[in-house]
C-alpha cells in the first residue's frame, strides 16, 4: 500500500495538477467529530457530514504544496528535518521515507529532552555507537554472562529510542509531526527552540505553534502515508542535489588542495636550488680570494737592501770619506803608470 502511494506522490510531484483527487481518495477531507473540535482550526473547515468535520482540501492542497516547497527548499541547502510519528497509522512510512532521505526520525517513542536537551541525547547517542561497535566487533560476547546480558539490554533501550535519531549531531532545522496530539512533548521543545515546525493538522489540534500547517486526517493510514510521502518526496529530490553539489565541491577542493600541494612543492624546490645555488656561488668565491691571497703572498719580495747595490751618498753632499772597498783598491792598483804619473804632477802643482 504504501509503495502504491509513493509512486502516485512522485509522478504529482506538482500538487496543482492532481493534488486534489489524491487528497480525495486518501480520505484526507475526514476530520473528528464535531464534538472534538478546537475551534482554533475553524477557518480550515469547509462543513459538516453526519457528524463530522470536512476539511477544505483546496487550502489543504495549497498548504500541502507551501510545505512541501519549504522542505524542499530546505533539503536541498544541506538543511536536516526530524521526522516524527509514533502512531501505529504512520510509523511505518515516517521510517521508510527518513531512511530514503537520509533524515533523523522518531517513530518509536519521543524521548524527552531530545531537542531541549540535547547534550545529554548526544551522550547517550555516543554510548549508542560504542555498544554496536561491541556487538559487531564481537567483544560483547568475550563478557561475562551477566555483564554481557545487561549491555544487551542497554543496547537494545538504547536502539528503540534512540535508533532513528543515532546520526543526528545537530539539532534538525525542522521538524516534520504528523499527529499533534500525540507528539505533544516535540511540538512543545521544538516551538520552545524556534524550529520550524511542519504539521499534519486535524480538526481537533490547536494549530498555534505550527509554522506550515497541513490541514487533514491524522488517523487513517492512507492519508498520512500521502502526505509523509509528498514532504518526503520533496525532501529527497532536496537532499539528492545537494549531495551531488557537495560532492562535486569536495571533489573541486580535493583537486583546488592537490593543485596548491604540487605548487608548494614546486615552489620548495626551486628555492632549495636557489638556496644552494648561492651556497656554492659563495663557497667558490671564498675559494678563489683564498687561492689569490696565497699567490700574491709567494710573488711579494724579500725585505731589506739588493745585494751588490753601493752605499747611497750622504744628505750634506760632501765626498764620502768611506773607506775604499777592495774592489776600488784593485782598480787603482791595475791603473797603468802614465795615469799614475799624470796623477803625481796634479798634485805636485
Amino acid at each position: 500500500m504504501t509503495t502504491g502511494f509513493t509512486a502516485t506522490t512522485k509522478e504529482n510531484t506538482d500538487m496543482a495538477e492532481a493534488g486534489l483527487r489524491d487528497l480525495l481518495e486518501a480520505g484526507v477531507h475526514f476530520g473528528h467529530q464535531t464534538r472534538r473540535w478546537n475551534p482554533n482550526m475553524r477557518r480550515y473547515i469547509f462543513g459538516e457530514l453526519d457528524g463530522i468535520h470536512i476539511i477544505d482540501l483546496v487550502q489543504t492542497e495549497a498548504l500541502l504544496e507551501n510545505a512541501r516547497r519549504f522542505a524542499g527548499e530546505l533539503a536541498s541547502g544541506g538543511g536536516t528535518v526530524l521526522f516524527v510519528g509514533t502512531k501505529k497509522q504512520a510509523r511505518s512510512a515516517v521510517k521508510d521515507w527518513a531512511d530514503r532521505c537520509k533524515m533523523p526520525y522518531v517513530n518509536q517513542r519521543w524521548l524527552g529532552g531530545l531537542l531541549t536537551n540535547f547534550n545529554t541525547i548526544s551522550a547517550r547517542i555516543s554510548r549508542l555507537h560504542e555498544l554496536t561497535s561491541w556487538q559487531e566487533e564481537g567483544k560483547l560476547d568475550l563478557l561475562p554472562t551477566k555483564e554481557r546480558m545487561r549491555m544487551q539490554a542497554e543496547l537494545a533501550k538504547l536502539e528503540y529510542n534512540l535508533g532513528g535519531v543515532r546520526d543526528m549531531d545537530r539539532l534538525p532545522d525542522a521538524v516534520f509531526v504528523t499527529d499533534l496530539k500525540t507528539e505533544e512533548i516535540a511540538v512543545r521543545e521544538a516551538a520552545r527552540l524556534r524550529i520550524p515546525i511542519i504539521g499534519l493538522v486535524d480538526t481537533n489540534c490547536d494549530p498555534t505553534p505550527i509554522d506550515y500547517v497541513i490541514p487533514g486526517n491524522d488517523d487513517a493510514i492512507r492519508s498520512c502515508q500521502l502526505v509523509i510521502g509528498t514532504i518526503g518526496a520533496a525532501i529527497d529530490e532536496g537532499a539528492g542535489a545537494w549531495r551531488v553539489q557537495e560532492e562535486r565541491r569536495l571533489a573541486e577542493e580535493m583537486e583546488r588542495r592537490k593543485r596548491e600541494e604540487e605548487e608548494r612543492k614546486k615552489r620548495e624546490e626551486e628555492e632549495k636550488a636557489r638556496v644552494e645555488a648561492e651556497e656554492a656561488a659563495k663557497k667558490a668565491a671564498e675559494e678563489k680570494q683564498v687561492a689569490e691571497q696565497k699567490a700574491q703572498a709567494q710573488a711579494s719580495p724579500a725585505a731589506g737592501p739588493v745585494a751588490g747595490q753601493g752605499t747611497p751618498p750622504s744628505s750634506g753632499g760632501e765626498p764620502s770619506t768611506a773607506p775604499a772597498t777592495p774592489s776600488e783598491q784593485a782598480a787603482d792598483e791595475a791603473a797603468p803608470p802614465e795615469a799614475a804619473a799624470k796623477a803625481e804632477k796634479g798634485e805636485s802643482k
